[in-house]
């Protein structure tokens, strides 16, 4: 069995360089990634998520080892954090709650039954900073677990090392 996940992890690997490497021949010149910015993934979480290449590639790798929940949440906070209107924000906050927070959600994270009841509690009336502390945890949760992984990974370690100028991606 354990032979048949390391299978499919190659196989996905496999597939997600390849996809790499075909974008690499159709991405404009303006558009380039060199080695230095894949350096610079390396200094921090903060660093890899800053950048538009590191997050679709930390993204894959996550989604390679089938936690890419924890991104997704994330991504979702922040852009909740963007909007305006209250009825929309309610009307999100209920999706976002449904889909990650509840006790077996779709996409449930790794949060604490305390926090998941703080966020309950929050529901009827919902502010842009009711999903922070849970988003806060997802992202230390990632920053000590998915991130050194995902430095130790075939994946960042093929970018690296086929990256002498420049990677487009």
């Amino acid at each position: 069995m354990e032979r048949d996940d390391k299978k499919t992890n190659k196989s996905l690997l496999k597939d997600l360089l390849c996809r790499l490497q075909c974008r690499l021949c159709y991405t404009p010149s303006a558009e380039k990634l060199n080695s230095e910015d894949t350096l610079l993934w390396a200094q921090s979480l903060e660093r890899l998520l800053q950048s538009k290449y590191g997050m679709v590639v930390f993204r894959a790798f996550l989604k390679s080892e089938f936690s890419d929940e924890n991104i997704d949440f994330w991504l979702t906070c922040e852009n909740y954090k963007k909007i305006k209107s209250s009825e929309k924000m309610k009307s999100e906050a209920k999706k976002i709650y449904e889909l990650y927070i509840l006790a077996e959600a779709p996409k449930e994270v790794n949060i604490d039954h305390q926090t998941r009841e703080l966020i309950r509690g929050q529901m009827k009336t919902p502010s842009r900073l009711c999903f922070d502390e849970a988003q806060n945890i997802v992202y230390r949760l990632m920053e000590r677990d998915s991130y050194p992984r995902f430095l130790r990974s075939n994946i960042y370690k093929t970018l690296l090392d086929s990256a002498p100028g420049s990677i487009k991606v």
